[in-house]
């Protein structure tokens, strides 16, 4: 089985986005490269949720990791 080096995951923060992401792709944070590629919105008086963060987190190679 193929394990995933990518994932594009949609969250009411950045935060959140990229939790979910590393929960998923089970790696730790130092390990991956993080790229945002929309902020979320605020809604009505501030609150989150207008429209969701969208991340995408990759895997670094391990013998990138290191360096």
């Amino acid at each position: 089985m193929k394990t995933k080096t990518s994932i594009e995951i949609e969250g009411s923060t950045e935060e959140e986005a990229i939790k979910q992401a590393l929960k998923e792709l089970r790696v730790p944070r130092k390990k991956v490269k993080i790229e945002v590629l929309s902020e979320e919105v605020k809604g009505l008086f501030g609150m989150t949720g207008a429209k969701p963060a969208r991340v995408r987190v990759t895997v670094i190679p391990e013998k990138e990791v290191s360096r």
